[in-house]
């Protein structure tokens, strides 16, 4: 539902003022012309000694900041100045609905509320509570995997790859919010489709589906693909040990030649190889498939033509340091890749997938479709700066020739 900025702020700020019925608020995203100064906002209400409080998460690329605001005129202000910063989704859920707003390119409010069980929204105001997790250290995914050990405490080797689920997990969440709140995704009587396009050992491929299903409740079926038969044999073990292998399901092969039951809703490729990458964007775009969630990893195809390619001035000092112009092949490649992305109807944002003091491959392409296209601006651009830096990517060859 289509309606006024105006009116649909309202609508979110009812919801995140009612001190009984909200259970947790997100903020994130950004308007077409304007950023917010957090990457992510989440709100709920906790009990303490002093009564009834708002508490107010907000990230921003490296950590978190908490406030309490007491209930009332403080926490009125609080989101009042939360509502006018440029966010482009809020995602509120409450005991008795899930409601999303995005703001399209326009300024208009587009709204989905979809009604929910009561008893599947139990909400804990205990201030001194665990870390939310969202998707605990002892669920039995996290522990097939390998995660966490059998008491369901996180292996200390397995840290990191913690931290990258729920990094991985947080993003997720919020594209699912705006792509449900776009109307891209939801369609009812069948399931979410999702593929996994270079799974390897499948951490983010299993924790993705027991998310989706387990927090959000959908019926999803998923695929994962990987060149490896021995990714294979052990995820297709994994998957029927934990009761799932009709709806998750792994099959051997290469990108470019991933055979998968149409629509597909959600296309992942998280560190895929070099122009791995490539072949899955090119998929996701013939595949019209509305979100689209790809970290690249390796970008070696732009950075050997770099190498062959005149060097363009005033960029001589920058190109003389192998370092230096392997990082520009890296902001470069994902770059264009964006922007061919956008020339294609999606809407991207290139975020910060997890802190890059726990991996320097940190950078996720978040694409979600919109169908708007036809921007020469985007067109000029673009050819400008194949022709400055004298190099291709893979993915316009690939889109090329795909027509």
């Amino acid at each position: 539902m289509s309606d006024s900025l105006h009116s649909g702020l309202a609508r979110m700020r009812e919801r995140l003022l009612d001190a009984e019925e909200l259970v947790r608020a997100v903020a994130s995203g950004r308007r077409r012309s304007a950023s917010p100064p957090w990457r992510r906002v989440e709100l709920r209400y906790v009990d303490l000694r002093s009564g009834r409080h708002l508490q107010v998460t907000s990230y921003d690329d490296t950590q978190a900041f908490t406030r309490n605001v007491p209930v009332g005129e403080p926490a009125a202000g609080a989101v009042d100045d939360l509502l006018a910063e440029p966010f482009g989704t809020w995602h509120i859920e409450t005991t008795e609905a899930l409601t999303s707003m995005r703001v399209t390119k326009k300024g208009h409010a587009q709204l989905r509320t979809e009604p929910r069980d009561p008893a599947a929204a139990v909400s804990s105001r205990g201030h001194d509570r665990e870390k939310p997790r969202l998707l605990p250290a002892d669920d039995a995914f996290v522990r097939a995997v390998g995660i966490s050990d059998e008491r369901g405490k996180v292996k200390p080797s397995m840290q990191a790859k913690y931290r990258q689920i729920e990094e991985f997990l947080r993003l997720l969440s919020d594209s699912m919010a705006a792509a449900q709140a776009a109307g891209r995704i939801g369609e009812r009587g069948r399931p979410l489709r999702v593929v996994d396009l270079g799974c390897g050992n499948a951490y983010l491929t299993f924790a993705a589906f027991r998310y989706l299903t387990r927090v959000h409740e959908l019926p999803v079926v998923m695929t994962g693909i990987d060149l490896k038969g021995q990714a294979l044999q052990r995820n297709t073990a994994l998957a029927v040990d934990l009761g799932c292998s009709d709806e998750l399901q792994f099959h051997k092969g290469s990108i470019a030649a991933a055979q998968v039951e149409q629509p597909v809703d959600v296309v992942l490729a998280l560190h895929a190889c070099d122009t791995a990458t490539d072949d899955a964007l090119a998929r996701a775009v013939g595949w019209g498939s509305p979100l689209v969630l790809a970290a690249p990893c390796c970008h070696h195809y732009v950075q050997a033509q770099l190498r062959r390619a005149p060097t363009p001035q005033p960029f001589g000092p920058v190109m003389r340091h192998g370092i230096l112009r392997e990082r520009l092949g890296d902001v470069l490649t994902d770059a264009m890749r964006a922007a061919l992305l956008r020339q294609r109807g999606y809407r991207v944002d290139v975020v910060e997938f997890v802190a890059s003091r726990h991996t320097p491959r940190n950078t996720m392409l978040r694409a979600l479709h919109t169908g708007c296209t036809g921007d020469q601006d985007l067109l000029r651009d673009y050819a400008a700066l194949e022709s400055m830096w004298q190099v291709r990517p893979r993915l316009a060859e690939l889109l090329a020739a795909a027509g």
